[in-house]
This record gives C-alpha cells, sequence and structure tokens, in this order.
C-alpha cells in the first residue's frame, strides 16, 4: 500500500479477538522493522516496545481494570482484554540523560524529541498492523497504570510508559471517519 492509503484504512478499532489473520511472528516482524526503522533526533534510539500476549494480555487489562476500581467500565476494559495482545510503548530515560549530558544547549528538547519518535513509531505499527488486516488502537491510561506494568513485567524504573496498543483480528469495522476540512490547519506559502 502506499502511505497515503495505509492512513486513510488506518482506524482505532475496538472489537478485537484473539484470533490473528496472520501468524504472530509477522506481528513481531513488523514490530521489530518499525522499531529499527523508525527515525528520531540524534538518533537516540529511546523508544523500548514490549509486546504482552496470552495470559499475559488477560492479566494485563484485569490488573489494568482493578487498578481504576471500577471506574472505567469493565466493558471497555474486556474490549482490549479480548485481544490478540497489547503493544507496550516506553521511552527509556536513561538515553535522555545521556544526551542531555552530551549536548546541555538541548536537554529541554530531548524529551519532546523522543515522544516525536515514539508517535511515529506508534503510527508506523499501528498503520503496519492494518497492513496485516489486524485492528487496533492505541490507549493512553499511564500514568495512573505505570506501576502495576512495571511491577508486573519487571520493567526497568529507567522506562516511561507512553501508550498501549491493544491489537487483535477485526471483528466488526468501526464507523466512517467524518471528512474533515484541514484547510483551517494548513498554510502554503
Amino acid at each position: 500500500m502506499k502511505i497515503i492509503d495505509t492512513l486513510k484504512e488506518r482506524r482505532s478499532y475496538y472489537d478485537i479477538s484473539k484470533k490473528l489473520p496472520v501468524k504472530e511472528q509477522e506481528v513481531f516482524e513488523l514490530i521489530k522493522n518499525a522499531t529499527e526503522l523508525v527515525p528520531d533526533a540524534f538518533n537516540m534510539k529511546s523508544s523500548r516496545v514490549v509486546v504482552v500476549t496470552k495470559e499475559n494480555q488477560e492479566l494485563l487489562w484485569d490488573k489494568i481494570y482493578d487498578k481504576f476500581q471500577g471506574q472505567v467500565p469493565r466493558e471497555k476494559i474486556d474490549g482490549f482484554k479480548n485481544g490478540y495482545g497489547t503493544i507496550l510503548y516506553f521511552i527509556d530515560s536513561l538515553v535522555l540523560k545521556s544526551l542531555e549530558k552530551q549536548f546541555p544547549i538541548y536537554a529541554p528538547k530531548f524529551i519532546g524529541w523522543a515522544e516525536q519518535s515514539a508517535g511515529m513509531l506508534q503510527l508506523s505499527i499501528w498503520s503496519g498492523l492494518k497492513e496485516l488486516n489486524i485492528g487496533a488502537s492505541i490507549q493512553h491510561y499511564n500514568p495512573i497504570i505505570d506501576d502495576v506494568v512495571m511491577e508486573l513485567f519487571d520493567i526497568p524504573n529507567n522506562y516511561i510508559l507512553n501508550a498501549q496498543m491493544p491489537f487483535g483480528g477485526i471483528n466488526s469495522e468501526p464507523d466512517e471517519k467524518v471528512k474533515e476540512d484541514v484547510s483551517q490547519r494548513i498554510r502554503f506559502l
């Protein structure tokens, strides 16, 4: 697919299942390739990815539900839990600290640049999943769930949780996107 076609097709899928239309290894290869190829400032390579599947997938979303003590509806959490897996996105703060020491003039900018790269990685993987006919959505239950995730999967304390991406087989298509008039957000000079 061409990039614009892929972006048009990429959607937030909430009705997902544990059944993938491809082998698990294809998903893992997509994630590895995207993580390697997505650019970032100063070639910092600060993004970290943890892919949770099978019983860990269920455990993750049960613990997230418990953490919110019922403030997030069970059916919403179960929609994510019903997926094949969840991609947890992190930024490694040790990488940022090292760069801040090396280039103090840019120190305040490294976190923003790391977040930009993390966003590009998330969109690349999300779009790649769609090309594999796998549904996904991006979630931001952090920082409330940080301690749960860190403890549950023995994540280093220098990792900063950035987003969660549940993914799985597509049970149903989301509603059509509303076409936006982007002329209010773009200027051509």
